[in-house]
């Protein structure tokens, strides 16, 4: 005699909630905006932060910033330094520390690459966003160079040229 199968009833209704863009990897957990506009993005490497258990968590719930975060290459490995990540809301007294020092994992031949940029003048690591890829925490670090306050200006009045040439043509299209 066959089994009968258990059908959902309507007692125990099972809900498909839609799953949290963060963790999915949909959307950035924290994006340094400030990055480009203080510096001149060059190059940019993903790699890896060893984190300790509560923080992936607070990451997730969107308790990370990096406006003063940057990296740092000490005996032949990358850091992180300044990155803030919130403590758990649901934390005990084993919480991180929110600003502590985090490694950033990389493969060998891009921290030789990251240690010879570094070495360059007015050349430093400045992490521009942070995000999940396939469940697990990524860090896009970018080698960056500083802007003087009249780069700063250039690049906007750049930036409204552009939007004003964009404005120009859409409305020559409309008529």
């Amino acid at each position: 005699m066959a089994r009968p199968t258990a059908q959902p009833t309507s007692s125990s209704p099972q809900k498909n909630k839609p799953r949290d863009p963060v963790a999915s990897g949909d959307r950035d957990a924290a994006v340094n905006r400030s990055a480009s506009h203080n510096y001149f993005l060059l190059d940019r490497y993903e790699a890896g932060v060893a984190l300790r258990g509560t923080e992936v968590k607070s990451i997730r719930e969107g308790k990370a910033n990096l406006k003063d975060a940057y990296g740092l290459m000490k005996d032949g490995e990358a850091f992180l330094l300044n990155a803030h990540i919130g403590p758990y809301s649901h934390g005990n007294i084993s919480n991180h520390d929110s600003l502590r020092t985090r490694k950033l994992l990389l493969k060998s031949g891009e921290l030789r690459k990251l240690w010879t940029a570094t070495q360059m003048k007015g050349q430093t690591l400045i992490p521009t966003r942070l995000y999940f890829r396939r469940g697990k925490v990524k860090v896009e670090i970018a080698v960056a160079k500083g802007k003087q306050d009249w780069d700063k200006r250039e690049t906007s009045r750049k930036r409204e040229a552009d939007r004003e040439s964009r404005a120009a043509i859409a409305a020559s299209k409309r008529r």
